[in-house]
């Protein structure tokens, strides 16, 4: 038997798109021999679909996509994922569901069982777990079939009371298939194949798992499908950040036990950046966008988006706004300028001193004389979150967001003014990892100029203003950020690590109360294991301080 997995990009909510790619899929799988093809968990819809799944209509189309797919599978069998209905009144409405398809017919239901209900997964919110367990019986081979989650709760801190497998097993199956929308985080592969191994070896199986590619909004899909022998040696890994299609003989799996040569693994940074890359060109695609426009300082932040941006939609479609105030230096201006020129993009100079000054005049009756401080600063920003909002409702173009996740952290940004943005692009990268993500990308050539790594950052809001009048050292404020976030340990746990308290609790406090302003930023592209947004929800006005 030869199967295929479809490793696929879809667009939620896109039905006409989604079902012709599977199609298509179907037939290009058919050509190369493959008996059965295998797509991704709710492949028919888009993962994550949300409350779209609260519309009849919605689960309707999933219904005649499924049927329209089915009338294409003569020849070939195929296992495509969906939400479908629950027909007992009793619990959820849906399940989150795979359809094994033969003969032009619907033959078998297999439905999620352990339904993720942590970080950026909400599945029990719309699904009924499942509670029967069967194999799927297909050319003489019976196939343990699960979804995603199925396979996770194998490890010495359960999630769940049950498991899939343990029911399945006992029908004796020849191989397992996962079918699965497993976001990215830059530790999530190491992780996926532990587990997958894992399930392997206990089972005295091999795996075939499939996974999806691609972002929808801030979660993103790196693909990385695998195939692993009944010994949990990996046998294929699938490509990363791209679509793929490959088949694979069960017989071979079976029988040739051998050490698949393991492929070189990208760094971290790497990772990073092309999960980064395809996060902005498929909201731009998906949404229809084909322009950005970004705030250009010469500094690291916005140089690195302006890399990004301009690698995932073309230099020729990114506008990058110089907007130079009395307090930025002739250097950074010209930092500014030469990325610009060394990318190739678009740039205007629109110079906000005239601006500040009028604020000034206008303000100054209200402000009685009081000193310059913050107020001032922050008009600056706002300024220019102005200015760039201007050029994308003038032209079109969508405005990106240039915060990092050591800013985003603390609060060290001007809400309505830095922060603004349709989408946040380093948002869950912390200060350090810009300047490697910085290094990376000049690894062939000088793009971001070298004086805009090397030099002190700064807002330039005030004279010879650095971040580390506000802020401490990077290296070690991230480190806090990192032990308190990712780790999600306490003042006294860090602490304990040989950090001086005051600065601890200072971080710590900083991060509590910048609450407010992170429920007001756009969605920010996930790359770690916990980043801000849909997947670490906290109070604004809770007390406890950790």
């Amino acid at each position: 038997m030869k199967i295929a997995l479809a490793q696929l990009n879809y667009h939620i909510g896109n039905f006409e798109a989604n079902t012709k790619k599977i199609i298509e899929t179907i037939q290009a799988a058919k050509q190369k021999g493959a008996d059965l093809v295998v797509f991704a968990e709710l492949a028919i819809c888009g993962y994550p679909p949300r409350d779209f799944l609260e519309f009849d209509d919605f689960i309707s189309l999933c219904d005649q996509a499924a049927h329209e797919i089915a009338a294409h599978c003569v020849g070939i069998a195929c296992i495509v994922g969906l939400p479908i209905k629950n027909d007992i009144p009793q619990g959820k409405d849906l399940f989150n569901a795979a359809y094994f398809i033969e003969d032009g017919k619907i033959k078998s239901t297999v439905k999620k069982a352990l339904l993720p209900t942590y970080d950026v997964f909400d599945e029990y919110r719309y699904f009924e777990p499942a509670t029967d367990f069967k194999c799927i019986n297909f050319r003489g081979k019976k196939i343990a079939l699960t979804i995603c989650e199925d396979l996770w709760n194998i490890n010495d801190n359960p999630l769940y009371v049950s498991n899939p497998m343990d029911e399945l097993i006992k029908e004796q199956p020849d191989m397992m298939i996962n079918i699965a929308a497993s976001p990215f985080s830059y530790t999530h592969d190491d992780e996926r194949i532990q587990v997958l191994g894992d399930n392997a070896k206990k089972y005295n199986l091999p795996v075939f798992y499939v996974n999806q590619v691609g972002a929808q909004t801030e979660i993103i899909f790196d693909g990385g499908s695998l195939v692993f022998d009944a010994d949990g040696a990996m046998k294929a890994e699938m490509k990363y950040f791209e679509e793929d299609l490959q088949v694979f003989d069960l017989e071979e799996i079976l029988n040739v036990r051998n050490k698949y040569p393991k492929m070189e693994r990208l760094t971290d940074i790497e990772q990073i950046h092309d999960a980064l890359v395809l996060g902005i060109k498929d909201y731009f695609g998906k949404s229809g966008f084909k322009q950005a426009v970004l705030g250009l300082s010469g500094g690291i932040d916005s140089a690195v988006v302006c890399a990004l941006a301009c690698s995932a939609l073309g230099a020729e479609n990114v506008m990058a706004v110089l907007m130079p105030s009395q307090y930025s230096s002739d250097h950074s201006v010209q930092d500014a300028l030469d990325l610009a020129n060394n990318i190739g993009c678009k740039h205007e100079i629109i110079a906000i001193k005239d601006v500040a000054e009028q604020f000034d005049h206008i303000l100054a009756p209200a402000f009685k004389g009081l000193p310059f401080d913050l107020a001032e600063e922050n008009i600056q920003a706002r300024i220019r979150g102005i200015i760039n909002m201007a050029m994308s409702n003038k032209f079109g173009y969508i405005l990106l967001n240039t915060s990092n996740k050591s800013e985003c952290a603390v609060g060290y940004g001007t809400l309505y003014g830095d922060m603004c943005g349709a989408i946040g692009v380093i948002g869950d990268v912390y200060k350090t990892q810009v300047f490697e993500l910085a290094r990376f990308i000049n690894k062939e050539r000088e793009i971001i100029p070298v004086n805009t790594i090397v030099k002190p950052p700064s807002a330039e809001l005030r004279p010879d203003q650095k971040d580390s009048d506000s802020l401490p050292e990077y290296d070690v404020l991230d480190t806090i950020l990192y032990q308190h976030i990712e780790k999600k340990q306490g003042s006294k746990a860090i602490i304990a690590q040989g950090f001086d308290e005051a600065l601890v609790r200072r971080i710590l406090k900083m991060v509590n109360i910048a609450e407010f302003k992170r429920y007001q930023t756009p969605p920010i592209l996930r790359v770690s294991p916990k980043a801000f947004g849909m997947g670490r929800r906290m109070p604004i006005v809770g007390k406890y301080m950790a």
